[in-house]
């Protein structure tokens, strides 16, 4: 297989949630793909839809949510069109998931040695014996000293580091094609989170597979991804490679976000930039672009109709009407964006 082969590929991915105040649409109509042995990342604000997205590829969305609409093609075939127990096949053997919290992940009442032996025992009918072995030498693999003691405590006897390596170890143990990982690092330190994304970088690089790595983390997204979906209230609004994205942002929510965070190499002379206002509620969405109440740019336009996500020159896209020539808001403002889109090329 080529790097440029598509692992998985998420086609008008609709999920919703249907609640006594109506139906929330939590993800709307998104689109991306991942190359085999990249990683994509997935960015946006709470409540935009990111962990959302990861659930409904692995078709865990429990009532009252429901995957509506759309196609997940994992190497071509359509996991939605699979019955549960084909499913279950494909979970923790060939995709692959680590959740964002380890301690409430684990299981407390069993060994760390037992769940990771679990994935060996149900994917690959081993005995007790060989897939405790199996485990000693995860836990070896993902960088757990004295794995032969570790693979007998109990997950509250681990640091949340070393927690977060056996919910790698678990993840990994059967060779997943595509791990997805969910804000695997919001809960540690600095320091363990660079350990943790340093690890995750090796064993991507030893074992081939694609990484979907959902984060709020834009920080994260530099050191780890090679191409990012931005996604806003339920919607990817900006797909780009990671060098694009970072130098020439092309959608006023993306470049918000980067105007947002602090940087060693400019000085900021009072507050830093903030995006005004709050992402909209999800049973009251606005009816043309979701971004417009809060865009410094928006225009008659953006307030009555929903852009399309558009390919730029490039092969980066974005949902914008700036980018069109129906936009009806200050000329100056669309030439100054269609100059960034020629920089991303």
């Amino acid at each position: 297989m080529s790097n440029n082969e598509t692992i998985i590929e998420v086609r008008d991915l609709r999920t919703s949630f249907y609640t006594d105040a109506g139906e929330v649409k939590a993800v709307n109509g998104v689109n991306f793909s991942v190359p085999k042995g990249k990683t994509l990342g997935i960015v946006g604000e709470s409540g935009s839809g990111k962990s959302i997205t990861s659930l409904s590829i692995l078709r865990l969305i429990q009532n009252p949510g429901k995957i509506v609409g759309g196609e997940i093609l994992f190497k071509g075939e359509n996991l939605l069109n699979l019955t549960e127990a084909q499913m279950r096949k494909i979970r923790g053997n060939k995709i692959s998931m680590i959740f964002q919290e380890p301690m409430t992940s684990l299981n407390p009442v069993y060994t760390v040695g037992d769940q990771i032996a679990e994935s060996f025992r149900i994917h690959q009918g081993l005995s007790k014996k060989e897939a405790l072995k199996k485990a000693v030498e995860m836990l070896k693999f993902v960088g757990i000293p004295s794995p032969e003691q570790r693979v007998k405590q109990y997950p509250y006897e681990l640091s949340g580091g070393m927690r977060q390596r056996v919910m790698i170890a678990i993840a990994l143990a059967c060779n997943p094609e595509l791990l997805i990982a969910d804000e695997p690092t919001t809960a540690l330190d600095v320091t363990i989170q660079a350990q943790i994304l340093e690890l995750m970088k090796k064993l991507q690089n030893e074992l081939g597979m694609s990484i979907i790595m959902i984060t709020h983390d834009l920080g994260v997204v530099a050191e780890t991804c090679d191409y990012v979906a931005v996604m806003y209230a339920g919607k990817v609004v900006e797909y780009a490679d990671v060098k694009s994205l970072f130098h020439s942002p092309t959608h006023p929510y993306t470049i918000g976000l980067l105007n947002s965070l602090p940087r060693h190499d400019v000085d900021v002379e009072g507050e830093l930039e903030v995006i005004k206002g709050s992402v909209p509620s999800p049973t009251n969405m606005p009816e043309g672009c979701r971004f417009a109440p809060r865009c410094p740019h928006a225009s008659a336009i953006c307030e009555a109709k929903l852009p399309e996500l558009k390919k730029l020159d490039s092969d980066n896209e974005v949902r914008c009407w700036i980018y069109s020539n129906e936009w009806d808001g200050n000329q100056e403002v669309k030439k100054e964006y269609e100059k960034r889109a020629l920089k991303s090329n």
